[in-house]
């Protein structure tokens, strides 16, 4: 298997190759000190050129891609500016996500994105950036506005999943539940390990790092409100995580200075229970 030693070199002869491609950047994980690493690490690659629509050339042509190995798969991507990306897996676990944008864009970019190596520039004057770091991925403050939607939103998702559970709907009750209601579970417990960092901390991309932060019990006791496609399991999930957000909500409703929306809390809880232990052919709350 290749090292990232190889692999980048492999990509700089290639960019060195070509006098359309001015600078390479490299950006990721792969430039962030503090993410762990392991050999599956993708290496994300812009390459900035003079002429983008010269390097369309590379989309018609694919040929250069072997030159990185043997292919499991690609996904090539296409922006509304012009610039494109191919996303390359290879046999041997590399994967290349090697976009190419263009020049004119580095600068702004570059800003924008304190995770970015410039491993490659051929012009002198490209302004090489001080060492990788993961400032501009730090959690933001939530506004009270933010704040007051998040809450409302995890509140009023429960009682939807409800119904929808009653109705035995499963597929449109794991989309409300896995995809809107988990999202907003994470919002809230992102901004309760940012805020006793100074929101000064990066959880990773879908908060995949927060076992990091959360002490471990709150961690395992979040994880396991991911559910599978079992009709009982999911009410049983449904019914505990109330308590959860309850209590980590509270406390940082506290700390931010916010007001913890207790009586939709216990409006909707009182109406999931019920949900719950209606009858399949009931025709009101009452059954």
């Amino acid at each position: 298997m290749r090292n990232e030693k190889q692999v980048l070199a492999e990509i700089l002869q290639f960019v060195k190759e070509d006098c359309n491609m001015e600078t390479a950047v490299l950006n990721g994980s792969r430039v962030n000190p503090n993410a762990p690493g392991d050999f599956m690490q993708d290496y994300d690659v812009r390459v900035y050129v003079k002429d983008l629509s010269a390097a369309y050339q590379y989309k018609t042509d694919r040929s250069w891609i072997r030159r990185f190995g043997d292919l499991v798969m690609l996904q090539q991507n296409n922006f509304e500016e012009g610039s494109f990306i191919f996303l390359l897996q290879y046999k041997d676990s590399v994967r290349i996500d090697l976009s190419f944008q263009d020049i004119r864009e580095l600068e702004k970019e570059l800003s924008e994105d304190s995770l970015s190596w410039v491993i490659l520039y051929k012009n002198d004057n490209v302004k090489v950036l001080s060492e990788p770091n993961d400032s501009t991925y730090f959690v933001k403050h939530p506004g009270e506005t933010k704040w007051n939607e998040t809450l409302n939103e995890l509140w009023w998702l429960q009682g939807y999943i409800a119904k929808e559970l009653w109705r035995h709907e499963i597929p449109f009750a794991k989309k409300l539940y896995d995809v809107y209601f988990m999202d907003c579970l994470r919002q809230l417990l992102i901004w309760y390990v940012s805020i006793d960092k100074d929101w000064k901390i990066n959880v990773g991309k879908c908060g995949k790092w927060l076992g990091r932060f959360l002490p471990e019990n709150l961690y395992e006791e979040y994880i396991s409100f991911y559910s599978g496609a079992d009709y009982e399991e999911q009410w049983d999930k449904l019914l505990r995580v109330g308590s959860f957000i309850r209590k980590t909500g509270q406390n940082l409703a506290m700390k931010l200075g916010y007001q913890y929306p207790l009586s939709d809390d216990m409006n909707v809880s009182e109406y999931i229970r019920k949900i719950h232990l209606l009858p399949k052919n009931a025709e009101s709350l009452e059954g």
